[in-house]
């Protein structure tokens, strides 16, 4: 039997939005998580707000919908004010009954701003990270470096140069005005945006073109790649570097380890300050990025060009890395010839990476497992 295409709207609704989220959505989970930090947190926000007064917005939902924001990459606040609006998922999440009236978008920016002077996104940070270690998640010996560019909320017309005055002709479209900069050569040193003056102008790659923003780092760990510290800086072309060696140096905790990093970080002197914090750098080389050539790395972690690897005899030991560990391969009889020497041979994403060893017959047992304990994961690193 046909069903009736009826458009009158039902006065009351018997389902909450408890019951509307399917049982083994991810966010449950999430939401557990995300509960039991800010339980963590209830006196911090406590000693922020004042006794008395009109109640705000309590900062638990504040920082749910922050994290929705971030995780389902909502654009501006106003658009979330509109998903929290109808999005039953939304409002389940942050706490909001079916009948609660949304907050105004400016209002929800001004308590945040408020709310994020306070540091509590790093409080709930490590709060989250405590999580982590409890459940042994976390590496303590492996890390990985890394930095994104965070385009600027400024657009290139807004990048003017900074002795502009205000005598200029009237625009075409006050709205959006017509700029033509073609020709014009523009720098951070003679150029500023009147809408973001701290974004600067920086592109990450050669061939790119260059847009104004900050440049993002984080410092993971590579056990699941989790992101132990994040930080923003100014966009250049030495902050990768610096922000880099600042994260290591506040690493806590006593010990050597190791520190993966892209071709970007492959300078004399970063590897140097590394190595001077007792880390040990793993910098990928251009060439190995580039065309997947050979990457020879010493005992100690140091690298040398391609054809300086001494000791390469005909007996060796094929060590592959697929699914986060270091898989032997059968190996050839050593050449007595030359030492006893063997040489293990890595193959990371269609390059290879060779070290020689010294190692006698009845060590490549011992060789292998320790290949396979210190194994890197392949994700972020070469």
């Amino acid at each position: 039997m046909r069903g009736e295409d009826t458009q009158q709207n039902a006065m009351f609704s018997y389902l909450s939005p408890e019951q509307r989220v399917p049982q083994d959505h991810p966010v449950r989970m999430l939401r557990r998580l995300v509960d039991a930090v800010l339980r963590k947190l209830s006196r911090r926000f406590t000693a922020m707000y004042a006794h008395g007064g009109r109640p705000s917005i309590p900062p638990e939902k504040l920082l749910r919908a922050l994290l929705l924001q971030a995780l389902y990459t909502v654009r501006s606040e106003r658009l979330l004010m509109e998903q929290l609006d109808y999005n039953l998922l939304f409002r389940w999440f942050v706490g909001l009954n079916m009948d609660d009236p949304v907050w105004d978008a400016t209002v929800y920016s001004k308590n945040r701003e408020r709310l994020l002077k306070g540091e509590v996104a790093k409080a709930f940070f490590d709060e989250v990270l405590r999580i982590a270690r409890e459940h042994d998640l976390l590496s303590d010996e492996h890390f990985t470096v890394d930095g994104t560019l965070i385009e600027a909320w400024a657009s290139q017309k807004s990048f003017k140069k900074k002795s502009e005055t205000e005598g200029a002709p009237p625009p075409d479209d006050p709205g959006n005005p017509t700029v033509d900069f073609r020709g014009e050569k523009r720098s951070n040193q003679t150029h500023q945006s009147t809408t973001d003056p701290d974004a600067r102008l920086y592109k990450k790659a050669q061939g790119q073109e260059a847009q104004l923003g900050y440049l993002g780092h984080a410092l993971m760990e590579n056990r699941n790649g989790l992101v132990i510290e994040p930080r923003l800086t100014l966009a250049s072309g030495t902050a990768e570097r610096e922000a880099a060696l600042e994260m290591v140096k506040a690493r806590p905790g006593a010990g050597r380890i190791t520190v993966g990093a892209d071709k970007n970080y492959d300078t004399a002197n970063w590897v140097q300050q590394v190595r001077a914090c007792g880390a040990t750098p793993h910098a990928q080389s251009e060439e190995t990025q580039a065309g997947g050539r050979n990457l020879w790395v010493d005992e100690d972690g140091s690298s040398d060009a391609p054809g300086k690897a001494s000791g390469l005899g005909a007996g060796r030991l094929d060590v592959y890395l697929g699914s986060g560990s270091l898989q032997s391969g059968a190996y050839a009889e050593p050449d007595r010839s030359h030492g006893m020497k063997s040489r293990v041979k890595c193959v990371w994403k269609g390059g290879e990476s060779t070290a020689s060893h010294p190692k006698g017959r009845q060590e490549r047992a011992q060789e292998v497992q320790r290949l396979r304990e210190n194994a890197l994961p392949t994700k972020g690193i070469f």
